[in-house]
């Protein structure tokens, strides 16, 4: 008999109107039910406090690793780069969601670590600079929303390695099993899904490659590629738990599952 699960869901971009009803099905099925929420819930601040402020009612425990879409703002925003990240995590605190900033909770005796590591380009073409790939992406007309509504207001680059330095050490700390929570994919292999292999550079960072494998994971869950389903990477399964857009989920098949059920108690 299953006892409590624990659940995982991403980019939500709750803004899409009809992604509310997806939304709405987002229910424990256990008493103790628990729910990984990997990033990309909405843009505006208000929104995102809103959901989580309903999921956070709905389950035991909601735990929170931000996407880039959390971050994107404009010089109009009440609060932009850095700040807003701040801003969420203290709202996150208020509806006692954990974030990326708070002690690691342990679901039945497993290590569940929301992590918030940004990107820095590496996923490119080793034998380009990041000024030649940026460049590169520009000829082929693919240029993300990361660099009007984020570069901006803090340099992505710096950020991600500040924020690998501090994870690090989080994790350094924990002892036994693992699971890992980011927004952006852990390894290079989910992008290699991708049509347009150029938009790899905003999807994560090679310094993140060996933490599966160095932290005990038994699974890494992340969102952003709206590609859900599960690649294997040195025997450690990494599931993509997104969403996405309805013209994505509407052609997902019957079987599908989500919210994706990541680790199951059985009683």
């Amino acid at each position: 008999m299953l006892g409590p699960t624990l659940w995982a869901v991403s980019d939500l971009h709750a803004a899409v109107k009809a992604n509310q009803a997806k939304i709405d099905l987002i229910q424990p099925r256990h008493e103790g039910d628990w729910l990984i929420v990997a990033g990309d819930v909405a843009e505006k601040f208000e929104l995102i406090v809103n959901v989580m402020g309903v999921l956070a009612q709905r389950f035991e425990k909601v735990i929170w690793a931000p996407g880039n879409h959390e971050l994107f703002s404009s010089e109009r925003s009440r609060y932009r780069g850095r700040d807003k990240y701040v801003a969420l995590v203290q709202a996150m605190r208020e509806l006692g969601v954990v974030t990326p900033e708070d002690p690691y909770p342990v679901f039945h005796g497993i290590t569940v670590a929301p992590l918030f590591t940004l990107y820095d380009y590496s996923f490119r073409p080793q034998h380009l600079s990041v000024d030649a790939a940026l460049k590169k992406a520009r000829d082929n007309n693919i240029l993300m929303t990361d660099e009007f509504a984020i570069r901006p207001f803090v340099d992505t680059r710096a950020w991600c390695w500040e924020r690998l330095a501090y994870t690090t050490k989080r994790l350094s700390r924990v002892h036994g099993k693992t699971i890992l929570v980011n927004h952006w994919p852990l390894v290079k292999e989910p992008t290699h899904r991708l049509f347009y292999g150029d938009i790899a550079m905003w999807c994560g960072t090679r310094h993140t490659r060996s933490w599966p494998k160095r932290f005990q994971a038994q699974a890494v869950v992340y969102g952003h590629l709206h590609i859900p389903g599960t690649v294997h990477v040195d025997g450690i399964p990494h599931i993509e738990v997104s969403l996405g857009y309805p013209r994505e989920w509407q052609r997902w098949p019957e079987e599908h599952r989500w919210p994706y059920p990541v680790w199951e108690v059985n009683r």
